[in-house]
């Protein structure tokens, strides 16, 4: 094959997302959060709104995505993203308005705010990247945390009587009226990163046709908090976080 036909458009395959900058990121290495900006670049890319897109980035290993991806962003820390993509939705209505948060800020700090923006039905779109541990500040113990999981505050794996259940934040959320749509999704493999991104989309859609809360939670992994390898990391999610939070749709209105 000549030069000219490997950089000919009709053979290309892949490309970078355009929305998707050439800052390193300082994700470790077979994270997940690289996956999920990528496709979250392509949508918004795809969809044409790069210029009425504000996102809200959160506190944790996710607090620097607004260095990726070449959209308006608005740092919220400590969980409050929900409560601060309410006020940006509610005064600029046009405005494509997400939240991208991980488990800790969204279901430990970030709990109330999480329920009542969802529970109101505001026209946003909530990105959740599950990884059952807290990965920014040395793999402790999150609320999503499985029982008998180890982690660097409870060695010996969750104790449900000293350390209540696992939270299945998504689950809930689902059953409140001011949801739209609540899925869950990963992006482990190519087949899952597909129908991730087409759930991204429809949350994006959703907020933009004004028919309530999206949630989308992407079950993760966290390689480095839970002392894998990359690959050993997404079998082990599989075999482990899957059955507690197990893929697909829980509500779609």
């Amino acid at each position: 094959m000549t030069t000219a036909e490997i950089i000919n458009p009709a053979n290309l395959v892949y490309e970078k997302p355009k929305l998707l900058n050439d800052t390193p990121m300082h994700y470790c290495p077979g994270c997940s959060h690289g996956v999920v900006h990528k496709l979250i670049a392509e949508i918004i890319g795809e969809m044409d709104m790069q210029e009425k897109t504000i996102a809200i980035a959160p506190v944790g290993c996710a607090v620097f995505a607004y260095k990726y991806i070449d959209v308006d962003w608005q740092q919220a820390a400590h969980g409050r993203a929900p409560a601060v993509a309410t006020a940006v939705k509610r005064l600029m209505p046009d405005r494509l308005v997400f939240t991208y948060q991980g488990d800790g800020d969204l279901a430990a700090i970030g709990t109330a705010e999480t329920i009542h923006a969802c529970n109101r039905g505001e026209n946003i779109a909530i990105i959740f990247i599950n990884n059952g541990i807290y990965g920014m500040t040395g793999g402790q113990m999150a609320p999503t945390t499985l029982d008998g999981m180890k982690s660097s505050t409870c060695p010996n794996g969750r104790n449900v009587e000293l350390n209540g259940n696992p939270l299945d934040i998504t689950k809930l959320l689902a059953q409140l009226d001011g949801t739209c749509y609540v899925t869950r999704q990963s992006v482990h493999n190519i087949a899952n990163t597909r129908k991730t991104k087409k759930a991204i989309q429809k949350a994006f859609e959703n907020s933009m046709a004004g028919k309530g809360t999206s949630v989308v939670e992407v079950v993760s992994t966290c390689n480095s908090g839970w002392k894998m390898t990359p690959e050993a990391s997404n079998d082990w999610m599989v075999a482990n976080m899957f059955p507690k939070y197990p893929l697909g749709d829980l509500k779609n209105e």
